[in-house]
């Protein structure tokens, strides 16, 4: 039995309240920490905005959901300045109440673990007495680059020809996070935003990351020995610390949007073996209508079978009667339990926007992944996919910053077939065994996590 199954029964060793920033790509690994914690004897809190809270479908488990409100209750926030300076001032306003409603329980709230770029949780819990943790939910290297930039080393737009940053491989600027390089990302808002998470971190009582040492051991060393409250607790996917046969049912909710219809697991059931291309870019970025024809046409000449999620709002940019036309062969959908998917035997490869969850999960399920970045910290993790680790390759963009679908097809051939997938796959493993090793008795992020918890129940 893995280490991270045994549950203290009848034991309660702390009372734990998550905050992500209300985006989906941070709310999952979040939520995968919360549900770790509970197997540990932690109660755990999922805070999360009202809007928010109205479009979330989490089966029962053992994390319960509480609402804060963000000033935005009727709306989505469009995440400019004005939204953010309101979640700071009303988050840190209701957040407060909703842990003071639990003073009085026999679980009162003991601990704040907050989404980094929400710094001023910090605040709430240091007025509250309570252990404050930041958690970063891209990688330490991606952190480590927007630190420097906090500190005034970096400019933006980046445009010397190789950056050197301890702990990292020289970079050139193409393999930088957008926002500090791109100039049609350069929203000061935005680059704020990301710089913000160092405003007072070096006195949170925790700061931890999604990652494991061995993965980014020279980056992970440095910032451990300037900060060593930084602890690496990942990664946060369910093979990590639960059981590999695990079924992804009412017992272990995966998402939290799921909606009524999942057509995509039959559709996989009866495709051979690491067969199928996966593709799906996120739920926040959008493709243009090139990358989509692109994309299209690329699937289309790979003669392979294919899943790809198209967003509702974004099925409008396919090229009219693709789907009909490629019906043989491939499979469109809204939406997919991105991590079901993935652990499913049928898929051979991964087309991805390079989010750090994507590549986590890539990784952890074992799947070769074809690099199509496009902003924010995705060209950083793409350099790290194809250069250092070894697990996919990066597709090359034109003069316009689209994949052809010649190239997209010799990615995906590379990666698929051959000498080339050999070696990706043998990498794959590789890293797989050490993120196994990092979560298993005695590893890094293991014992990481056991100092976090005794941390709580000494409280």
């Amino acid at each position: 039995m893995n280490p991270f199954q045994v549950k203290m029964e009848n034991e309660i060793r702390g009372h734990v309240v998550l905050l992500p920033f209300p985006a989906q790509g941070h709310m999952n690994p979040l939520l995968q920490f919360g549900k770790l914690l509970t197997t540990k004897g932690i109660k755990v809190t999922l805070a999360t905005t009202i809007f928010l809270s109205k479009s979330i479908h989490i089966k029962p488990s053992d994390v319960s959901i509480e609402t804060i409100s963000d000033g935005s209750d009727e709306t989505s926030g469009s995440f400019d300045k004005g939204y953010l300076e309101r979640f700071k001032e009303v988050g840190s306003r209701t957040l407060k109440d909703l842990i003071k409603n639990h003073e009085s329980s026999c679980n009162p709230v003991s601990c704040l673990v907050y989404d980094s770029i929400c710094p001023w949780v910090l605040d709430v819990a240091k007025e509250l007495g309570l252990i404050g943790a930041s958690f970063f939910t891209q990688s330490t290297s991606v952190s480590s680059i927007y630190y420097h930039a906090y500190q005034g080393v970096l400019k933006a737009p980046v445009n010397q020809p190789t950056i050197c940053i301890p702990g990292l491989p020289p970079l050139n600027p193409p393999d930088m996070p957008s926002s500090l390089y791109a100039l049609s990302h350069l929203s000061s808002v935005t680059l704020d935003l990301l710089m913000s998470q160092f405003s007072n971190f070096e006195i949170a009582d925790y700061v931890l990351f999604n990652t494991f040492d061995k993965l980014e051991a020279e980056v992970v060393s440095w910032m451990t020995n300037q900060w060593p409250h930084i602890k690496t607790i990942g990664p946060l996917t369910p093979t990590m610390y639960l059981d590999k046969q695990i079924k992804f049912d009412k017992d272990h909710p995966i998402n939290l949007f799921k909606p009524s219809e999942s057509p995509y697991l039959e559709w996989l059931n009866a495709k051979k073996r690491e067969s199928v291309i996966y593709v799906s870019f996120g739920s926040v970025v959008p493709l243009s209508e090139d990358d989509m024809e692109e994309l299209a046409w690329g699937l289309r000449n790979s003669n392979k079978h294919f899943l790809w999620v198209v967003r509702e709002t974004e099925e409008l940019k396919l090229p009219i009667d693709f789907v009909k036309e490629t019906s043989d062969k491939g499979l469109v959908v809204k939406w997919c339990s991105q991590m079901e998917v993935l652990a499913h035997e049928a898929i051979g490869c991964f087309v991805t926007h390079c989010g750090w969850n994507s590549v986590l999960e890539g990784l952890s399920f074992e799947v070769p992944l074809v690099a199509m970045p496009k902003i924010w910290d995705q060209p950083t993790n793409a350099k790290f996919v194809a250069d250092v680790w070894g697990v996919g390759i990066r597709a090359k963009a034109n003069d316009k910053g689209i994949v052809g679908r010649e190239e997209l097809l010799f990615c995906i051939r590379e990666v698929m077939e051959g000498e080339r997938r050999k070696v990706i796959k043998r990498n794959i493993s590789t890293w797989m065994a050490s993120a196994k090793d990092a979560t298993d008795i005695g590893g890094s992020s293991y014992v990481n996590i056991e100092n976090f918890i005794a941390c709580l129940a000494s409280v």
